[in-house]
């Protein structure tokens, strides 16, 4: 699974970048691989610091079945777009492509901290990274962009549906009882069932995944050892 060769530019205007979203909206997949068998499911997610040009981004890979890392890739990349709402992807997917380039073991499926579809444009962080990184890929996010939903049971497992427009984009499902759900979305090559069956087996005991956590976790390590470096520099 290789960087798509020709894919299109990162140094682009926010205008600019609302354009290339439309026109890779038509090329999401929304339906996994024919037999499809996820032994390795991995997270992404890139941390940021206020006043710091810097993303520290980080995939780290878990066994499916255990839940245990088996494998990770770290990096650090000069930002070079703004934080524009909708727009997340532009800033962080040439950080977290570059973990991708270094990573040895490579997942199944990668669950990005983020949205899949269920974005204004139907090209959230984890439609475009699956798309950018060829991979079955799900947006597992913390809190709603667009659309609705209505309530859910209080035990673990219980879904609504989040409907933008009409059009059903993803999927409001409880981890834990009585907490907060995550709002969950296919990315690319993945369906909302899938996505939903996938997000609930990575969370035994908290209300993110296993994979967002761990990925969280390096990520903030990459950031604080690098900031630690520069104050001793």
């Amino acid at each position: 699974m290789k960087l798509q060769v020709g894919f299109h530019r990162w140094d682009v205007t926010p205008k600019e970048a609302v354009e290339i979203q439309r026109e890779l909206r038509g090329r999401v997949v929304l339906q996994p691989p024919p037999g499809l068998r996820v032994e390795r499911i991995a997270g992404a997610d890139v941390s940021t610091e206020k006043g710091r040009d810097t993303g520290y981004g980080g995939i780290v890979v878990l066994d499916a079945a255990t839940l245990a890392p088996i494998a990770q890739a770290g990096s650090a990349v000069p930002l070079r777009f703004p934080y524009v709402p909708g727009l997340l992807s532009f800033r962080e997917l040439p950080v977290v492509a570059v973990a991708w380039e270094r990573l040895e073991v490579r997942p199944d499926v990668l669950i990005f901290d983020g949205h899949g579809i269920a974005h204004p444009r139907r090209l959230g962080i984890a439609s475009h990274g699956g798309l950018l990184l060829g991979v079955p890929s799900i947006g597992c996010a913390k809190s709603l962009l667009v659309g609705k939903h209505g309530r859910l049971g209080e035990a673990r497992g219980s879904t609504s549906p989040i409907v933008h427009q009409g059009e059903v984009v993803g999927m409001a499902v409880r981890t834990r009882k009585s907490v907060q759900p995550v709002y969950v979305s296919p990315g690319h090559l993945m369906d909302l069932p899938t996505a939903v069956e996938l997000v609930l087996r990575a969370s035994p005991k908290y209300r993110e995944p296993e994979t967002t956590r761990h990925a969280h976790r390096m990520v903030n390590a990459l950031r604080r050892a690098d900031g630690e470096a520069a104050e001793v520099e």
